[in-house]
């Protein structure tokens, strides 16, 4: 059997793609396995049961990639009850759930199944383990902002300097220990900027593991282009040599794929498609979009501080309020309509957007956001300009760069009342638009050569299919960790 295996393994490589069980990193992740089905490699999809169950409600992904014969999907529990809310505040159940599952499974599919090449998430380190330990080769995708991973990477040095945790209350001093950053990253823009306990922290202990497995594997991927990162990449590719730069993903795939127009959604939530309606009855460039993203929750304060600051604006804007936005009490429909009908000429609520489509709308003028990677690079390529209102995790990292490094947004995290966020809404859509716009347009003209034949991501997506095919080549016996 074994021998079989190592004889198909030669023949035809088979990726096995491990995406986090959020909304973001499957998106990435299903376009990146259609990239590798494009390439004409075997591939196998990995999903949690309780998301393929919502992706095959909500979008066409199962007919879509029927027509590649060389994929399937497989799936597994993620170990919780069917009633578990698997929100933001419980990710630490999810993610332990997840695990004890997913590793038994792993060691079993992966001596089984003629998988050459598995391509887990970066957040992932014990799959990395696992293959080093059955001689299947290892990529990570880490679907986080490049800015916030090099952080990461700095961990051990901050640790060890004593600069996390911060000791005093003044979030607006700069962390000195980050090499690139030194005069742009304050305490407020670090990942883990409430950070008490390095040794207790569950996300702390998570991205310190990222960071041990990086050197274990084969490479890195990342969702991102040379000219909008290069300098970063630079310093990450000293850690990892074979870091592969291949986004924007979205964009990389439809200039890929034969129908151009083909539009694909991998929502886990019903869109509502009346937004594309509402937004095509509105000037050119007049309204902004509100999205916080899948998982981010606001308190009813806030959300009425934002509405309030929005219509104060005077702007249009389209907003996108998921059933699960308000935290700690019940979301209330009549809360919702009675904010619609305080403002319905001027604006537009939905329970979750076609959000590709809402941002390549003309009608949309700026992008109010909580600085995700996938949304972040989405704008850039609408060429949308954006306010950062970010919340956790990378978006903190990645809403200074917007504001300070691109220049292609304002960031406001910590900032939650109503004159504030009209005064940041006027400038993003009125004062600062035409100077704002030059910038995005510029990074979006980059990124789109980036992924056109011969562009720094298309020929990086090249080198990484080429890869896999040599490493799916290799006989068990060799010694995987071929990285420093």
């Amino acid at each position: 059997m074994e021998h079989h295996n190592t004889i198909e393994a030669k023949m035809c490589p088979h990726v096995l793609l491990f995406p986090l069980p959020i909304q973001s990193p499957i998106n990435s992740m299903l376009q990146l396995a259609e990239l590798f089905c494009l390439a004409g490699l075997q591939v196998t999809f990995l999903n949690t049961k309780h998301n393929q169950q919502l992706l095959c409600r909500h979008t066409n992904v199962e007919s879509r990639f029927r027509q590649y014969p060389k994929f399937q999907f497989r799936t597994i529990s993620d170990g919780l009850p069917d009633d578990h809310p698997r929100s933001f505040p419980m990710f630490e159940d999810l993610i332990n759930s997840l695990q004890a599952v997913a590793e038994p499974f792993l060691r079993e599919i992966l001596t089984e199944s003629g998988v050459t090449c598995v391509i887990p998430d970066g957040l992932f380190y014990y799959a990395v383990d696992i293959c080093n330990e059955v001689g299947v080769s290892v990529i990570s995708f880490d679907t986080i902002s490049p800015c916030c991973l090099w952080v990461y990477l700095c961990f051990p040095k901050l640790i060890q300097n004593g600069d996390i945790p911060f000791k005093g209350n003044d979030l607006d001093m700069l962390i000195e220990n980050v090499p690139g950053m030194e005069d742009l990253l304050r305490r407020r823009d670090f990942p883990f900027y409430r950070l008490t306990n390095c040794a207790t922290d569950l996300y702390c202990q998570l991205a310190l593991k990222e960071i041990q497995s990086i050197p274990r594997s084969h490479g890195l991927i990342l969702n991102t282009f040379e000219d909008l990162d290069g300098p970063l990449l630079s310093l990450i590719r000293s850690h990892c040599p074979q870091t592969y730069a291949v986004g924007p993903l979205h964009l990389q795939l439809k200039t890929r794929l034969a129908d151009k127009r083909m539009s694909s959604s991998n929502s886990l939530w019903e869109e509502d498609h009346s937004s594309i309606q509402w937004l095509d009855a509105q000037p050119t460039e007049s309204v902004i979009y509100v999205s916080f993203g899948s998982l981010a929750t606001l308190t009813k304060k806030e959300m009425l501080e934002f509405w309030h600051g929005l219509v104060n604006s005077g702007i249009r804007f389209l907003w996108v309020m998921r059933s699960d936005l308000l935290r700690e009490e019940e979301f209330s429909h009549q809360f919702v309509k009675e904010l619609a009908a305080g403002c319905k000429e001027r604006a537009y609520i939905v329970s979750w957007a076609p959000q590709e489509k809402v941002l390549s709308h003309p009608a949309i003028g700026g992008f109010l956001t909580h600085s995700g990677w996938n949304s972040t690079m989405e704008s850039i390529v609408e060429r949308k300009p954006m306010i950062c209102w970010a919340v956790y995790v990378d978006q903190r990292v990645t809403s200074r760069f917007v504001g300070e490094v691109w220049k292609i947004g304002l960031d406001m995290k910590d900032i939650c009342d109503r004159d504030n966020i009209e005064k940041v809404v006027k400038d993003l859509m009125v004062t600062n638009k035409e100077k704002l716009k030059k910038s995005v347009d510029k990074l979006s003209m980059l990124a789109e050569i980036s992924v056109g034949e011969g562009g720094s991501s298309y020929n990086a997506f090249e080198y990484l299919v080429d890869d896999i095919k040599k490493l799916g080549r290799r006989d068990k016996d060799i010694n995987p960790n071929c990285i420093g």
